[in-house]
Protein backbone atom coordinates (compact mmCIF):
# COMPACT_ATOMS: atom_id res chain seq x y z
CA UNK A 1 0.00 0.00 0.00
CA UNK A 2 1.22 3.46 -1.10
CA UNK A 3 0.93 6.95 0.97
CA UNK A 4 0.25 9.86 -0.11
CA UNK A 5 0.20 12.94 1.98
CA UNK A 6 -1.77 15.87 1.21
CA UNK A 7 -0.85 19.15 3.34
CA UNK A 8 -3.68 21.42 3.14
CA UNK A 9 -7.18 21.08 3.11
CA UNK A 10 -8.86 24.30 2.13
CA UNK A 11 -11.24 24.67 -1.11
CA UNK A 12 -8.74 24.70 -3.32
CA UNK A 13 -7.71 21.21 -2.75
CA UNK A 14 -11.52 19.76 -2.80
CA UNK A 15 -11.28 17.74 -6.43
CA UNK A 16 -8.00 16.68 -5.56
CA UNK A 17 -9.30 15.06 -2.38
CA UNK A 18 -12.26 13.69 -4.52
CA UNK A 19 -10.23 12.11 -7.12
CA UNK A 20 -7.17 10.48 -5.20
CA UNK A 21 -9.89 8.96 -2.84
CA UNK A 22 -11.73 7.32 -5.55
CA UNK A 23 -8.38 5.90 -7.22
CA UNK A 24 -7.45 4.92 -3.70
CA UNK A 25 -9.86 1.70 -3.97
CA UNK A 26 -8.10 1.05 -7.33
CA UNK A 27 -4.86 1.28 -6.75
CA UNK A 28 -4.78 0.44 -2.79
CA UNK A 29 -3.72 4.04 -2.03
CA UNK A 30 -3.56 5.61 1.97
CA UNK A 31 -4.56 9.23 1.76
CA UNK A 32 -3.31 10.95 5.18
CA UNK A 33 -5.18 15.10 4.46
CA UNK A 34 -3.29 17.53 6.90
CA UNK A 35 -4.46 20.86 8.01
CA UNK A 36 -4.15 22.51 11.27
CA UNK A 37 -8.54 23.49 10.72
CA UNK A 38 -9.71 19.97 11.38
CA UNK A 39 -13.02 21.06 10.23
CA UNK A 40 -11.90 21.10 6.64
CA UNK A 41 -11.50 17.89 6.43
CA UNK A 42 -14.20 16.57 9.27
CA UNK A 43 -16.59 15.45 6.41
CA UNK A 44 -13.86 14.01 3.55
CA UNK A 45 -12.44 11.04 5.78
CA UNK A 46 -13.50 7.73 4.54
CA UNK A 47 -11.78 4.05 4.65
CA UNK A 48 -9.45 5.06 2.40
CA UNK A 49 -8.65 9.05 3.64
CA UNK A 50 -7.53 9.82 7.32
CA UNK A 51 -7.56 13.24 8.54
CA UNK A 52 -4.23 14.54 10.33
CA UNK A 53 -4.74 17.79 12.49
CA UNK A 54 -1.15 19.66 12.39
CA UNK A 55 0.62 22.97 12.79
CA UNK A 56 2.63 23.28 9.94
CA UNK A 57 5.72 24.77 12.29
CA UNK A 58 5.57 21.36 13.92
CA UNK A 59 8.49 20.41 12.34
CA UNK A 60 8.46 16.83 14.25
CA UNK A 61 5.14 15.68 14.18
CA UNK A 62 5.51 16.70 10.06
CA UNK A 63 8.68 15.08 9.71
CA UNK A 64 6.91 11.76 10.45
CA UNK A 65 3.74 11.93 7.70
CA UNK A 66 6.90 12.76 5.33
CA UNK A 67 9.24 9.59 6.25
CA UNK A 68 5.95 7.52 5.92
CA UNK A 69 4.77 9.37 2.59
CA UNK A 70 5.41 7.48 -1.06
CA UNK A 71 4.38 11.12 -2.17
CA UNK A 72 3.82 14.48 -0.74
CA UNK A 73 1.52 17.07 -2.24
CA UNK A 74 1.56 20.61 -0.50
CA UNK A 75 -1.89 22.62 -1.40
CA UNK A 76 -0.71 25.24 1.50
CA UNK A 77 0.28 28.57 0.61
CA UNK A 78 3.25 29.32 -1.33
CA UNK A 79 5.09 30.70 2.17
CA UNK A 80 4.87 27.62 3.63
CA UNK A 81 6.16 25.19 0.85
CA UNK A 82 9.74 25.72 2.29
CA UNK A 83 9.52 23.21 5.56
CA UNK A 84 8.03 20.86 3.42
CA UNK A 85 10.36 21.02 1.10
CA UNK A 86 13.32 20.69 3.21
CA UNK A 87 11.99 17.29 4.55
CA UNK A 88 11.32 16.12 1.39
CA UNK A 89 14.97 16.72 0.59
CA UNK A 90 15.79 14.90 4.34
CA UNK A 91 14.20 11.87 3.77
CA UNK A 92 13.95 11.64 0.39
CA UNK A 93 10.30 12.39 -1.38
CA UNK A 94 8.71 13.19 -4.27
CA UNK A 95 6.40 17.02 -4.14
CA UNK A 96 3.89 18.15 -5.74
CA UNK A 97 2.52 21.34 -5.89
CA UNK A 98 0.23 23.48 -7.87
CA UNK A 99 1.83 26.53 -6.98
CA UNK A 100 4.79 29.01 -8.42
CA UNK A 101 8.60 27.54 -8.55
CA UNK A 102 10.34 28.96 -6.31
CA UNK A 103 13.67 31.33 -6.86
CA UNK A 104 15.35 28.44 -4.71
CA UNK A 105 14.75 25.88 -6.52
CA UNK A 106 17.43 26.12 -8.32
CA UNK A 107 19.67 25.74 -5.18
CA UNK A 108 18.42 22.41 -4.77
CA UNK A 109 17.90 20.71 -8.18
CA UNK A 110 21.02 18.91 -8.55
CA UNK A 111 20.11 17.28 -4.78
CA UNK A 112 16.77 16.36 -5.94
CA UNK A 113 18.13 15.07 -9.22
CA UNK A 114 20.42 12.63 -7.35
CA UNK A 115 18.34 11.44 -4.98
CA UNK A 116 15.93 10.42 -7.99
CA UNK A 117 13.36 12.26 -6.83
CA UNK A 118 10.79 14.27 -8.76
CA UNK A 119 9.52 18.03 -7.57
CA UNK A 120 6.75 18.90 -10.11
CA UNK A 121 5.40 22.65 -9.16
CA UNK A 122 3.37 24.60 -10.96
CA UNK A 123 0.35 21.87 -11.85
CA UNK A 124 -2.84 23.55 -10.91
CA UNK A 125 -4.77 26.29 -13.55
CA UNK A 126 -2.79 29.23 -13.41
CA UNK A 127 -0.12 28.28 -13.58
CA UNK A 128 -0.51 24.62 -14.82
CA UNK A 129 -3.73 24.23 -17.38
CA UNK A 130 -2.14 27.20 -18.95
CA UNK A 131 1.40 25.32 -19.65
CA UNK A 132 0.20 22.43 -20.75
CA UNK A 133 -2.33 23.89 -23.00
CA UNK A 134 -0.02 26.42 -24.49
CA UNK A 135 3.26 24.55 -25.19
CA UNK A 136 0.92 21.69 -26.81
CA UNK A 137 -0.36 24.00 -29.53
CA UNK A 138 3.24 25.96 -29.61
CA UNK A 139 4.44 22.81 -30.44
CA UNK A 140 1.73 21.76 -33.14
CA UNK A 141 2.59 25.15 -34.62
CA UNK A 142 6.35 24.82 -35.14
CA UNK A 143 5.59 21.15 -35.18
CA UNK A 144 4.50 21.64 -38.75
CA UNK A 145 7.41 24.46 -39.34
CA UNK A 146 5.18 27.34 -39.27
CA UNK A 147 6.97 30.69 -37.48
CA UNK A 148 5.55 31.90 -34.12
CA UNK A 149 5.74 35.40 -33.67
CA UNK A 150 3.06 35.70 -31.01
CA UNK A 151 1.54 34.62 -28.06
CA UNK A 152 -1.23 35.94 -25.54
CA UNK A 153 -2.89 34.05 -22.61
CA UNK A 154 -5.68 35.11 -20.00
CA UNK A 155 -7.20 33.64 -17.14
CA UNK A 156 -9.95 34.60 -14.80
CA UNK A 157 -12.07 32.83 -11.78
CA UNK A 158 -15.19 34.13 -12.34
CA UNK A 159 -18.58 33.64 -11.34
CA UNK A 160 -20.99 31.40 -13.94
CA UNK A 161 -23.90 33.45 -15.82
CA UNK A 162 -26.15 31.54 -14.06
CA UNK A 163 -24.98 32.50 -10.37
CA UNK A 164 -24.29 36.31 -11.84
CA UNK A 165 -26.30 38.84 -9.77
CA UNK A 166 -24.29 41.46 -9.60
CA UNK A 167 -23.28 44.28 -11.31
CA UNK A 168 -19.44 43.69 -11.10
CA UNK A 169 -20.09 40.08 -12.44
CA UNK A 170 -17.44 38.90 -9.98
CA UNK A 171 -17.82 36.68 -7.02
CA UNK A 172 -14.72 35.29 -4.80
CA UNK A 173 -14.07 31.84 -5.98
CA UNK A 174 -9.90 31.69 -4.76
CA UNK A 175 -7.89 33.56 -2.15
CA UNK A 176 -9.77 37.33 -1.78
CA UNK A 177 -6.62 39.02 -0.46
CA UNK A 178 -4.75 37.70 -3.89
CA UNK A 179 -7.61 39.53 -5.48
CA UNK A 180 -7.55 42.70 -3.58
CA UNK A 181 -3.13 43.09 -4.03
CA UNK A 182 -3.15 41.95 -7.14
CA UNK A 183 -0.61 43.69 -9.52
CA UNK A 184 1.61 45.35 -6.58
CA UNK A 185 4.09 43.39 -6.64
CA UNK A 186 6.07 45.40 -9.56
CA UNK A 187 4.83 46.89 -13.23
CA UNK A 188 3.54 45.14 -15.70
CA UNK A 189 6.02 44.04 -18.26
CA UNK A 190 5.36 42.78 -21.49
CA UNK A 191 6.54 42.89 -25.44
CA UNK A 192 4.11 43.95 -28.28
CA UNK A 193 5.35 43.71 -31.96
CA UNK A 194 8.84 43.79 -31.17
CA UNK A 195 8.46 47.05 -28.53
CA UNK A 196 8.70 46.18 -24.96
CA UNK A 197 6.22 47.52 -22.81
CA UNK A 198 5.42 48.23 -19.46
CA UNK A 199 2.61 49.20 -17.61
CA UNK A 200 2.67 50.94 -13.72
CA UNK A 201 0.51 49.84 -10.52
CA UNK A 202 -1.36 53.16 -10.86
CA UNK A 203 -2.24 52.70 -14.74
CA UNK A 204 -2.85 48.89 -14.50
CA UNK A 205 -6.62 48.63 -14.50
CA UNK A 206 -6.76 51.34 -17.22
CA UNK A 207 -5.29 49.62 -20.01
CA UNK A 208 -7.24 46.75 -20.58
CA UNK A 209 -7.62 44.00 -23.41
CA UNK A 210 -10.53 43.09 -24.98
CA UNK A 211 -11.67 39.44 -25.16
CA UNK A 212 -14.93 37.11 -26.71
CA UNK A 213 -15.20 33.74 -26.25
CA UNK A 214 -17.74 31.59 -27.56
CA UNK A 215 -20.66 31.06 -25.96
CA UNK A 216 -19.62 33.77 -23.15
CA UNK A 217 -19.60 36.75 -24.46
CA UNK A 218 -17.00 39.70 -23.93
CA UNK A 219 -14.22 39.59 -21.33
CA UNK A 220 -11.58 42.27 -20.43
CA UNK A 221 -7.88 41.53 -19.78
CA UNK A 222 -5.47 43.32 -17.78
CA UNK A 223 -1.97 42.67 -18.02
CA UNK A 224 0.27 40.18 -15.17
CA UNK A 225 3.39 41.16 -13.36
CA UNK A 226 5.74 39.33 -15.70
CA UNK A 227 5.07 38.06 -19.02
CA UNK A 228 9.13 37.80 -20.42
CA UNK A 229 9.85 34.92 -17.89
CA UNK A 230 7.95 32.64 -20.11
CA UNK A 231 9.61 33.04 -23.18
CA UNK A 232 12.33 31.30 -21.56
CA UNK A 233 10.03 28.71 -20.04
CA UNK A 234 8.16 28.06 -23.35
CA UNK A 235 11.10 28.58 -25.62
CA UNK A 236 9.78 31.68 -27.26
CA UNK A 237 13.27 33.64 -27.62
CA UNK A 238 13.09 35.87 -30.04
CA UNK A 239 8.96 36.36 -30.27
CA UNK A 240 7.30 39.63 -31.33
CA UNK A 241 4.40 39.17 -28.76
CA UNK A 242 4.29 37.96 -25.41
CA UNK A 243 1.21 39.25 -23.47
CA UNK A 244 -0.03 37.42 -20.38
CA UNK A 245 -3.05 38.77 -18.76
CA UNK A 246 -6.26 38.25 -16.13
CA UNK A 247 -10.00 38.16 -17.09
CA UNK A 248 -12.80 40.06 -15.88
CA UNK A 249 -15.94 40.72 -17.34
CA UNK A 250 -16.62 44.25 -18.91
CA UNK A 251 -16.98 47.35 -16.58
CA UNK A 252 -14.78 45.56 -13.80
CA UNK A 253 -11.05 47.00 -14.32
CA UNK A 254 -12.69 50.96 -14.74
CA UNK A 255 -14.42 50.26 -11.13
CA UNK A 256 -12.07 48.60 -9.49
CA UNK A 257 -9.55 51.58 -10.37
CA UNK A 258 -11.39 54.07 -8.09
CA UNK A 259 -9.90 51.76 -5.14
CA UNK A 260 -6.60 51.87 -6.53
CA UNK A 261 -6.47 55.55 -7.37
CA UNK A 262 -7.73 56.28 -3.73
CA UNK A 263 -5.13 54.06 -2.00
CA UNK A 264 -7.85 51.54 -0.56
CA UNK A 265 -5.57 48.43 -1.74
CA UNK A 266 -2.28 49.44 -0.08
CA UNK A 267 -1.24 46.95 2.33
CA UNK A 268 1.88 48.76 3.70
CA UNK A 269 0.78 50.37 6.42
CA UNK A 270 -1.72 50.37 9.33
CA UNK A 271 -5.12 52.70 9.67
CA UNK A 272 -5.54 54.05 13.00
CA UNK A 273 -9.11 53.46 14.73
CA UNK A 274 -10.17 51.24 12.55
CA UNK A 275 -12.01 49.74 15.17
CA UNK A 276 -14.61 52.72 15.31
CA UNK A 277 -15.17 52.96 11.26
CA UNK A 278 -17.36 52.84 9.30
CA UNK A 279 -17.91 51.20 5.08
CA UNK A 280 -17.98 55.63 4.45
CA UNK A 281 -15.41 56.37 7.07
CA UNK A 282 -12.80 54.14 5.21
CA UNK A 283 -14.11 55.55 1.68
CA UNK A 284 -14.01 59.31 3.62
CA UNK A 285 -10.39 58.93 4.83
CA UNK A 286 -8.84 59.29 1.28
CA UNK A 287 -10.79 62.00 0.14
CA UNK A 288 -10.33 65.79 1.10
CA UNK A 289 -12.37 67.48 4.25
CA UNK A 290 -15.41 69.22 3.50
CA UNK A 291 -17.97 68.65 6.32
CA UNK A 292 -20.97 69.79 3.91
CA UNK A 293 -20.41 67.57 1.19
CA UNK A 294 -21.56 63.64 1.50
CA UNK A 295 -19.08 61.14 1.02
CA UNK A 296 -20.52 60.20 -1.89
CA UNK A 297 -20.23 63.22 -3.48
CA UNK A 298 -16.51 63.94 -2.57
CA UNK A 299 -15.91 60.33 -3.94
CA UNK A 300 -17.94 61.59 -7.40
CA UNK A 301 -15.93 64.95 -7.48
CA UNK A 302 -12.47 63.81 -6.83
CA UNK A 303 -12.38 60.51 -9.44
CA UNK A 304 -14.65 62.85 -12.03
CA UNK A 305 -16.97 60.65 -12.33
CA UNK A 306 -20.52 61.31 -14.70
CA UNK A 307 -23.19 61.41 -12.52
CA UNK A 308 -24.83 58.76 -15.80
CA UNK A 309 -21.53 56.13 -15.08
CA UNK A 310 -21.92 52.78 -14.57
CA UNK A 311 -19.36 52.81 -12.22
CA UNK A 312 -21.44 54.32 -9.66
CA UNK A 313 -24.28 51.66 -9.73
CA UNK A 314 -21.20 48.82 -8.83
CA UNK A 315 -19.87 51.12 -5.76
CA UNK A 316 -23.41 51.64 -4.23
CA UNK A 317 -24.26 48.36 -5.01
CA UNK A 318 -21.03 47.67 -2.82
CA UNK A 319 -21.73 49.34 -0.04
CA UNK A 320 -19.21 51.90 0.90
CA UNK A 321 -21.08 55.02 1.56
CA UNK A 322 -22.94 53.03 4.40
CA UNK A 323 -22.73 53.70 7.97
CA UNK A 324 -21.62 49.87 8.44
CA UNK A 325 -19.02 49.31 11.15
CA UNK A 326 -16.08 47.61 9.54
CA UNK A 327 -15.30 45.88 12.28
CA UNK A 328 -11.30 45.02 12.34
CA UNK A 329 -8.99 46.43 14.70
CA UNK A 330 -5.50 47.38 13.59
CA UNK A 331 -6.17 46.85 9.81
CA UNK A 332 -4.64 48.01 6.57
CA UNK A 333 -6.65 49.66 3.81
CA UNK A 334 -6.60 46.54 1.76
CA UNK A 335 -7.52 44.11 4.71
CA UNK A 336 -10.34 47.08 5.75
CA UNK A 337 -11.27 46.92 1.46
CA UNK A 338 -11.12 42.85 1.82
CA UNK A 339 -13.58 42.96 4.10
CA UNK A 340 -16.33 44.90 2.98
CA UNK A 341 -16.30 42.84 -0.35
CA UNK A 342 -15.90 39.44 1.55
CA UNK A 343 -19.83 40.93 2.36
CA UNK A 344 -20.85 40.78 -1.30
CA UNK A 345 -18.75 38.92 -3.06
CA UNK A 346 -18.99 35.76 -0.98
CA UNK A 347 -20.43 32.64 -3.35
CA UNK A 348 -23.29 31.50 -1.60
CA UNK A 349 -23.71 27.82 -1.26
CA UNK A 350 -25.88 27.27 -4.22
CA UNK A 351 -23.79 29.63 -6.20
CA UNK A 352 -21.61 28.40 -9.07
CA UNK A 353 -18.64 29.60 -10.18
CA UNK A 354 -16.30 30.00 -13.74
CA UNK A 355 -12.81 29.22 -15.05
CA UNK A 356 -12.45 31.39 -17.90
CA UNK A 357 -9.04 30.52 -20.04
CA UNK A 358 -7.70 31.61 -23.31
CA UNK A 359 -4.64 31.84 -25.66
CA UNK A 360 -3.99 33.22 -28.80
CA UNK A 361 -0.88 31.80 -31.19
CA UNK A 362 0.11 34.44 -33.95
CA UNK A 363 2.05 32.35 -36.55
CA UNK A 364 3.55 32.44 -40.09
CA UNK A 365 2.31 30.01 -42.58
CA UNK A 366 5.28 27.65 -43.87
CA UNK A 367 3.88 27.20 -47.13
CA UNK A 368 2.19 30.61 -48.22
CA UNK A 369 4.41 33.17 -45.64
CA UNK A 370 1.00 34.46 -44.90
CA UNK A 371 0.16 35.12 -40.95
CA UNK A 372 -2.50 32.65 -39.34
CA UNK A 373 -4.26 33.12 -35.63
CA UNK A 374 -4.89 30.02 -34.02
CA UNK A 375 -6.68 30.60 -30.52
CA UNK A 376 -7.88 27.86 -27.67
CA UNK A 377 -10.27 28.60 -24.89
CA UNK A 378 -11.65 26.95 -21.93
CA UNK A 379 -14.36 27.42 -19.75
CA UNK A 380 -15.34 25.39 -16.88
CA UNK A 381 -18.62 25.69 -14.61
CA UNK A 382 -18.39 24.51 -10.54
CA UNK A 383 -21.04 22.27 -9.24
CA UNK A 384 -21.46 24.59 -6.22
CA UNK A 385 -19.81 26.35 -3.53
CA UNK A 386 -17.67 23.71 -1.95
CA UNK A 387 -16.82 21.96 -5.53
CA UNK A 388 -16.02 24.82 -7.52
CA UNK A 389 -14.88 24.76 -11.03
CA UNK A 390 -11.97 26.77 -9.21
CA UNK A 391 -11.08 23.54 -7.44
CA UNK A 392 -11.60 21.33 -10.31
CA UNK A 393 -8.92 23.39 -12.48
CA UNK A 394 -6.64 23.27 -9.65
CA UNK A 395 -6.47 20.27 -7.97
CA UNK A 396 -7.39 17.43 -10.78
CA UNK A 397 -3.91 18.19 -13.30
CA UNK A 398 -2.31 17.57 -9.66
CA UNK A 399 -4.47 14.58 -8.78
CA UNK A 400 -3.89 12.98 -12.53
CA UNK A 401 -0.09 13.58 -12.25
CA UNK A 402 -0.07 12.19 -8.76
CA UNK A 403 -1.94 8.87 -10.11
CA UNK A 404 0.60 8.67 -13.39
CA UNK A 405 3.33 8.93 -10.73
CA UNK A 406 2.62 6.69 -8.39
CA UNK A 407 1.43 4.08 -11.22
CA UNK A 408 5.00 4.25 -13.17
CA UNK A 409 3.83 6.57 -15.83
CA UNK A 410 5.75 9.62 -14.92
CA UNK A 411 9.36 8.19 -15.41
CA UNK A 412 11.41 11.35 -14.69
CA UNK A 413 13.17 13.20 -11.86
CA UNK A 414 14.26 16.94 -10.88
CA UNK A 415 12.37 19.71 -10.44
CA UNK A 416 10.01 20.77 -13.11
CA UNK A 417 7.00 22.30 -14.09
CA UNK A 418 4.84 20.58 -17.13
CA UNK A 419 5.80 22.33 -20.36
CA UNK A 420 7.38 18.54 -21.76
CA UNK A 421 4.66 16.38 -23.95
CA UNK A 422 5.85 13.81 -21.17
CA UNK A 423 3.79 15.91 -18.25
CA UNK A 424 1.10 17.02 -20.49
CA UNK A 425 -0.06 14.83 -22.85
CA UNK A 426 -1.81 12.48 -20.88
CA UNK A 427 -2.96 15.24 -18.25
CA UNK A 428 -4.50 16.59 -20.92
CA UNK A 429 -6.19 13.76 -22.36
CA UNK A 430 -7.67 12.88 -19.00
CA UNK A 431 -8.49 16.30 -18.03
CA UNK A 432 -10.82 15.70 -21.87
CA UNK A 433 -12.42 12.63 -20.09
CA UNK A 434 -13.42 14.66 -17.34
CA UNK A 435 -15.12 17.37 -19.12
CA UNK A 436 -12.11 20.05 -18.88
CA UNK A 437 -11.60 20.79 -22.55
CA UNK A 438 -10.27 23.48 -24.89
CA UNK A 439 -11.62 24.78 -28.71
CA UNK A 440 -9.34 25.46 -30.79
CA UNK A 441 -9.75 27.11 -33.62
CA UNK A 442 -7.90 28.16 -36.73
CA UNK A 443 -8.28 32.00 -38.48
CA UNK A 444 -6.79 33.99 -41.74
CA UNK A 445 -5.24 37.48 -40.05
CA UNK A 446 -7.44 40.02 -42.25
Amino acid sequence: MKTIIIFGAGRSANSLIQYLEKNAFVYDWEIKVVDKNADLFAHKTSERMTGVTLDIFDAEQRGKLVKDADLVISMLPARFHHLVVEDCLKYEKSLFTASYESKKAHEYANEVKDKGLLFLNEMGLDPGLDHMSAMKIINEIRGKGHKLTGFESFTGGLVAPESDNNPWGYKFSWNPRNVVVAGQDGPARFIQRGKYKYIPYNRLFRRTEKIEIDGYGRFEGYANRDSLKYIDRYGLEGIETIYRGTLRRPGFCKAWNIFVQLGATDDSYIMEDTENMTHADFINSFLYYNELNTVRLKLYHYMHLDQDSDILEKLEWLGIFDDTPVGLTNATPAQILQHILMKKWKLEPNDKDMIAMWHRFDYLDAESGEPEIATASLVVEGDDSEYTAMAKTVGLPLAIAAKLYLTGQLDMRGVLIPTIPEIYEPILNELEENGIEFKEKILTEK
